[in-house]
């Protein structure tokens, strides 16, 4: 019998890929994660955290592309990711319903995240045993 516990987590970004190191920090402690044999119930993206679920993000060929590893991660494991709508709005990150809505010319979402409000994030608070937050560190 094992005495490991198995705990699930919540992960809240708020720093923007490329300019703070909360995206490859959250990727790699997600990674570590799932190894260990826990789970994530959500990842929640917050201020500029949002531009991680951005599809027109483009990197340098010899940098890491963090949207799309996370979108990779995401998939592969099944875990739902949620962009704030309020945070991505402001930021010109939006799916197809929010396009049209808005009359914008395109739409820029990863597929792996979706956009939504604050009660996810409420929700998934309460459903894992732990939330750690990713931040800029100003």
């Amino acid at each position: 019998m094992s005495n490991t516990t198995e705990h699930s987590f919540s992960l809240v970004i708020t720093g923007a890929p490329y300019s703070s190191q909360a995206p490859q920090t959250a990727l790699a402690f997600a990674e570590a994660v799932i190894a260990a044999g826990h789970r994530i119930d959500r990842v929640f993206l917050y201020g500029d955290g949002v531009h991680l679920a951005s599809a027109l993000i483009a990197p340098p060929s010899d940098e890491m592309n963090l949207p799309k590893l996370w979108s990779e991660f995401l998939a592969e494991h099944n875990i739902p990711a949620v962009a704030c709508i309020a945070s991505a709005l402001r930021r010109g990150l939006v799916n197809e319903q929010e396009q049209k809505r808005y009359e914008l010319s395109a739409s820029n979402l990863l597929p792996a995240f979706e956009i939504a409000g604050l009660g996810e994030w409420v929700e998934s608070t309460i459903k894992s045993t732990k939330t750690l937050y990713f931040h800029a560190g100003d």
